[in-house]
């Protein structure tokens, strides 16, 4: 039996309202020409067979564009979400064929350009240990961070993953609580039916009137009984993605210093 098969899903359909852009967040310049799709595109490649996006229709064609060449050479991949309707419908909608025969898939935010390579590469190998005596598994890289968008309730006992907390839906995260990279590794086999099964009982979002994938996990952890396996991340600013100007100006700087 050879090595899983990763498969990257990038959800990028959202126009960053927030930051002032006119263009997917995936495409705002950080540096010299250089875009958060390159940045994402160079820390997953090492990685993953096949890197999949998904964009908004008036995304689409600026993005092919943008990545031509590796869409040309079959690396990369596009579909569209034609209305915004959530992360979870990003994944599971037009993206479903192009990770149905792997292993593994990825489900990277199109912002999180401060993720680095080291931690990607950390993830897949925990995956697939994670994953070598049999059963779907479900790996996480997280963080601890003093004022958590997201706060993540770990057993690390069980390795069951117990709950997500959301500030978006109007509930408290506790300083020093865990937070994601925006970075989330599931393996594919049943991944379909459990979301089914997910949004036959799930409750929209109490601000956002969504339903949001983050409330899966716990779900494929607890109610499907995945082996779940966090991967600590050192450094707080992988949890940073772009936002608003400050945090496209924090990557700015990170990425010259980098490159410097």
């Amino acid at each position: 039996m050879g090595e899983e098969r990763f498969c990257a899903v990038v959800p990028a359909a959202g126009q960053g309202s927030r930051l002032g852009a006119d263009i997917p967040k995936i495409m705002v310049e950080i540096a010299g020409g250089v875009t958060v799709w390159d940045l994402l595109h160079r820390r997953l490649s090492p990685w993953v067979e096949h890197i999949h996006v998904v964009l908004s229709p008036r995304g689409e064609g600026p993005f092919r564009r943008l990545a031509a060449g590796a869409i040309e050479r079959g690396e990369v991949s596009v579909s569209v979400q034609e209305a915004p309707t959530g992360m979870g419908e990003a994944v599971f909608g037009a993206a479903a064929p192009y990770w149905a025969d792997h292993d593994a898939i990825l489900v990277v935010w199109g912002d999180q350009a401060n993720l680095s390579s080291r931690t990607v590469g950390e993830v897949v190998r925990a995956h697939r240990e994670n994953t070598a005596g049999g059963g779907p598994g479900l790996t996480l890289p997280l963080v601890a961070l003093p004022d958590p968008y997201v706060e993540y309730d770990y057993d690390a006992a069980s390795s069951t993953l117990l709950g997500v907390r959301m500030s978006r839906e109007g509930e408290e995260c506790r300083p020093g609580g865990l937070g994601d990279v925006g970075l989330f590794c599931l393996g594919v086999d049943g991944l379909a039916r459990a979301w089914a099964g997910y949004l036959a009982g799930a409750r929209p979002g109490t601000v956002t009137g969504e339903i949001n994938f983050l409330p899966f996990l716990p779900y494929l952890s607890r109610e499907h009984g995945r082996r779940t396996t966090v991967v600590p991340v050192a450094d707080p600013a992988e949890a940073r993605g772009i936002n608003t100007p400050a945090d496209l100006e924090f990557t700015r700087r990170t990425y010259l210093r980098c490159t410097s």
